[in-house]
């Protein structure tokens, strides 16, 4: 039985976290946090998240939390996930993150602790999204040097960074299958006199708006006829069952970095 700390209990995805592990053989909730200062800390955590009493109240101390876990699923803010990925080093516990909005310098980070502890580290652990970044790369090796490439994503008002990490990957994908550099390449607004597009530009473009989910659509736009690869979510339980699924995956693997595309075996 693989024992887990689910982290951002009260927040959208920590509640689902605790839901989708609440239905799922084979692993079990040992903890749950939230952040200092928190009108949750004590509370119990299976009331939070609607599922009734179950014994494991809300703490701020993540030291104290892991302490009994195999595994910590991360889906917070990088500041704090860069906190709980510390305690996952000290004491030696598997953890699955789920966050976006890492600044370079904070992925460098994760990258070096991650050579001492086991980690996935995926801006979108929904299987459909994991089989769309793999149709990304084939198709981009394909056709990409004859086709303009563009990537909407839109998601709900209150997330706050942008573009999404997940339409960040599609685009870097895009990007290394046809050996571009994305730093130099991606154009992420558009507006004015601009001139003509160029044709190694990648477009990454974003929408805020009300509930919204996730949705991401690829364009490979060329003369006379576009292909268009789309994932929309329908709700937050494909994330969270991707990221329990990380979680059971992970415990027993050598130390270092993996993603979804690891697990699913692409």
């Amino acid at each position: 039985m693989v024992r887990a700390i689910a982290t951002g209990v009260a927040g959208r995805m920590g509640s689902r976290i605790i839901n989708i592990i609440n239905e799922t053989e084979g692993i079990k909730l040992v903890g749950a946090t939230e952040q200092r200062g928190s009108k949750f800390i004590g509370k119990d955590s299976g009331e939070t998240a609607g599922i009734g009493r179950n014994g494991i109240f809300i703490s701020d101390d993540i030291a104290g939390a892991i302490k009994d876990c195999d595994v910590i699923i991360d889906f917070t803010s990088p500041p704090s996930t860069m906190e709980h990925l510390y305690a996952a080093a000290e004491e030696k516990k598997a953890i699955v993150i789920g966050t976006t909005g890492f600044s370079k310098e904070q992925l460098d980070k994760i990258k070096d602790i991650s050579k001492e502890v086991r980690c996935v580290l995926s801006p979108n652990m929904s299987v459909g999204v994991n089989v769309m970044f793999k149709l990304i790369k084939d198709v981009a090796a394909i056709i990409g040097e004859e086709y303009d490439i563009e990537i909407i994503e839109a998601h709900h008002r209150m997330k706050k960074d942008a573009p999404s990490g997940t339409a960040a990957k599609m685009a870097e994908i895009a990007a290394a299958s046809l050996k571009r550099d994305l730093s130099k390449v991606g154009v992420y607004e558009r507006k004015g006199n601009i001139g003509e597009r160029k044709r190694e530009e990648i477009g990454i473009q974003t929408i805020r708006a009300g509930d919204i989910v996730g949705e991401h659509t690829i364009i490979f736009g060329g003369l006379g006829e576009r292909l268009e690869i789309t994932h929309k979510a329908q709700s937050r339980d494909n994330f969270a069952r991707g990221a329990v699924k990380a979680a059971m995956w992970i415990v027993n693997k050598p130390h270092g970095i993996y993603d979804m595309q690891d697990i699913l075996g692409f």
